[in-house]
């Protein structure tokens, strides 16, 4: 048997360490058994997914040292590697569980639906479906079904009993059939959902081994019970632990920048970022903290990983990173590697127009365009003072914007002012006072080229990253002052 592994991103927004993370040990363990490394995309969400997330999502798994042997971008035997390319195949498996009895037509309104989860809280009761559409008869659906009424698909659960599966790191795993609710397979829309999409590919892509987060645990008895629905066998599971922050919750872009073009944009090495990642939660035979990417392949062992949560910590990260530019570089590759990162012409390029017109000699150009290479800006509170923008005012100006910024699906210039300028007029204020704020974020100075401009540069990630920055310096906000903010927030519109 050829062991096959997969990591299956979903294009809906930055590229996120834990993607990497769980791409690194699925890489890890198939190089280690002489096997191969698949990558899909997962974007049935169509409201949400994007061209542009996909290719952030290749380029920073590229730029990290990944490579997979098929995939979109590279093709294979198992293709479409797209899940938007493959409804055909999900709506034939559906039918198969319908014909076998396996699966139901679900009428339930989303009314009813959000009803039924009220009483089932209030009475303090399991969550779930409660099988209503069950009890129609075959007439009844095919009248429904012919009448063209709005409807899902579901699989039937079993009530009692319990679901017993094997873990590659865990043992035996036991869950009550009574917790697993009736999932939606197939949506309203015709497109199908993860639970469904994921069996049928890793089926059809011979996947033999799914390693993936801790928190899918409990959607396995779902992904067992399809496998035997279809008279399939099931891939070996192994549920990783989480990554966290320092203070052991689960890892957030609120506590830690999350997303892996963040630690490109800020100058990581990405052989000490993947170094970094393959510490989470597993260490080598020797215990050695830095190490390539070859010396783990070669070494790996899936169970020297560690159950206990482990902690994504920046500081150590930036520790490892120094040893990796002092002991893996000299001189030359130092300077070669400073170049490529930040003398670019894809990223210098765009910056030029911005500061030419201000540069009358090139010494100048270090204090115009400095912050577009640095990292977190080094902020004073008495720098956001306005004269007529309050203290407070300032603080919800940074949170609004980065709610703002964090739910933007397009980065350009265009976009991200529009967005600006509307929340400006949602709360009342010029655009030149809500972007004061942003200016001292950005750039560290009120006198800087285009905050908007620089945003774009710069990209989300870092821009989100320096604006959150300026909000720990300003005050962040309270428990208490969030609930209010959040209102707040919520009655612009």
């Amino acid at each position: 048997m050829t062991v096959r592994t997969r990591i299956a991103p979903s294009p809906t927004g930055d590229p996120h360490v834990g993607t990497a993370y769980i791409a690194l040990f699925n890489l890890a363990f198939a190089r280690q058994q002489g096997g191969q490394f698949i990558l899909r995309i997962e974007d049935t969400d169509q409201v949400r997914s994007t061209p542009e997330s996909e290719q952030m999502i290749l380029d920073s798994l590229r730029w990290l040292g990944l490579e997979w042997d098929e995939g979109p971008d590279v093709g294979g035997d198992h293709g479409p590697y797209r899940q938007s390319e493959r409804s055909d195949i999900y709506a034939e498996h559906t039918q198969q569980l319908l014909d076998k009895g396996h699966a139901f037509h679900c009428f339930c309104s989303s009314e009813r639906l959000d009803a039924l989860r009220k009483e089932q809280m209030v009475n303090k009761q399991q969550l779930g479906y409660d099988g209503h559409c069950l009890q129609l008869t075959p007439e009844e659906v095919q009248s429904r079904l012919g009448q063209a009424e709005p409807h899902v698909v579901r699989m039937k659960v079993p009530r009692d009993g319990v679901c017993r599966f094997s873990d590659m790191l865990r043992g035996e795993i036991e869950i009550d059939w009574a917790q697993v609710d009736m999932q939606v397979l197939m949506k309203a829309d015709g497109l199908p959902t993860y639970h469904l999409a994921n069996v049928v590919d890793d089926h059809l892509m011979q996947i033999t081994h799914v390693l993936r987060g801790e928190e899918w645990i409990n959607s396995a008895p779902k992904h067992q019970l399809l496998y035997q629905y279809f008279g399939w066998q099931m891939p070996q599971l192994c549920h990783m632990p989480l990554l966290r922050n320092p203070d052991k919750s689960k890892l957030s872009k609120r506590k830690n920048p999350t997303s892996i073009l963040y630690y490109q944009r800020m100058g990581f090495l990405p052989e000490a970022v993947l170094n970094y990642l393959g510490r989470m939660g597993w260490s080598m035979p020797d215990e050695s903290e830095k190490f390539s990417r070859q010396e783990m392949f070669d070494a790996f062992d899936i169970q020297r990983v560690s159950l206990g949560g482990p902690v994504f910590d920046v500081e150590k990260l930036r520790w490892l990173n120094g040893t990796w530019i002092r002991e893996a570089l000299d001189a030359e590759a130092f300077a070669e590697q400073f170049k490529r990162w930040a003398l670019n012409s894809d990223f210098l390029m765009p910056i030029v127009p911005l500061i030419q017109p201000r540069v009358e000699t090139f010494s100048d150009v270090v204090p115009l365009a400095g912050f577009f290479m640095s990292g977190m800006l080094t902020l004073d509170e008495t720098a956001f003072e306005h004269k007529s923008l309050q203290p407070d005012q300032i603080r919800l100006i940074l949170q609004f914007s980065l709610w703002e910024l964090e739910a933007q699906r397009s980065w350009d210039k265009d976009s991200v002012f529009s967005t600006l300028n509307r929340l400006a007029k949602a709360m009342e204020l010029k655009i030149r006072d809500l972007l004061f704020p942003l200016f001292i974020a950005i750039s560290g100075s009120t006198s800087s080229v285009s905050v908007i401009e620089s945003m774009t540069i710069l990209g989300p990630d870092m821009s989100r990253a320096r604006i959150r920055h300026a909000l720990g310096v300003v005050g962040s906000p309270s428990k208490k002052e969030a609930k209010l903010w959040d209102k707040a927030y919520r009655a612009l519109g």
